[in-house]
């Protein structure tokens, strides 16, 4: 039997972003539950959330018209439709609902490394820029960072969930779409679109992660001149 048409559904930076922040984030919460100088690697994968949070951020304006927020953010109806079954409400990239959980999950991990920049452990290690706020507004964001864990943990295991409800219910291979980029045609009606996946995107994408290096590395850097 022929095998089934393709479309691309994912470009590459999105796919690329997508797998370095699964990494970054388990990398991220074994290395605080070990302690000790595994702290140091739990700041420098918080630094990498940092650069991919707002990597994706631009991505999602600047990005394939899949990855953008115009591109698969709805409203209520729309929502709505896609819980009925509607044809026309399913297209490549998030689905209407599969948008609210990107959305959250883009919130809980921005503000975890974003508060992470000024959080200390109360013994060695602290932010970059923890000491220019002072160790009472410190400890207090070190409160809110920490609070932060359980929501993430929650939204991630609804994540998994769902991937697992969609290859079970749906025969929707979605880990492996975010792999390959690629998603079975029949998904999709007619009208689909592809996601453009050109050298050109991939080039945009590339310029866009070295300045959010650059901006990354300037806020390290505004950590005191001798801090060790």
């Amino acid at each position: 039997m022929p095998s089934p048409a393709k479309i691309r559904v994912w470009d590459l930076p999105t796919r690329i972003f997508h797998w370095l922040l699964v990494i970054c984030v388990v990398g991220a919460f074994v290395t605080i539950k070990v302690g000790g100088l595994w702290v140091d690697y739990h700041m420098l994968f918080g630094y990498a959330v940092l650069g991919l949070i707002l990597f994706r951020l631009v991505w999602g304006l600047a990005g394939d018209e899949h990855s953008r927020f115009a591109g698969f953010v709805r409203g209520p109806r729309a929502i709505a439709a896609y819980l009925r079954g509607d044809p026309a409400a399913r297209s490549p990239g998030h689905n209407p609902l599969g948008a609210l959980s990107v959305l959250a999950m883009l919130a809980l991990l921005g503000w975890q490394a974003a508060t992470g920049l000024f959080a200390n452990d109360g013994v060695l290690s602290e932010g970059p820029l923890a000491s220019r706020v002072g160790k009472e507004l410190s400890d207090t964001i070190t409160g809110l960072h920490k609070l932060d864990e359980w929501p993430i943990l929650i939204l991630v295991g609804l994540h998994v969930l769902a991937i697992v409800w969609y290859r079970v219910a749906r025969r929707q291979k979605l880990t492996s779409a975010m792999i390959t980029g690629d998603a079975s045609a029949e998904e999709f009606g007619p009208q689909a679109r592809p996601a453009r996946d050109s050298a050109g995107v991939r080039l945009r994408a590339a310029v866009i992660a070295a300045i959010v290096a650059a901006v990354v590395y300037g806020i390290v850097s505004l950590r005191p001149a001798g801090f060790m």
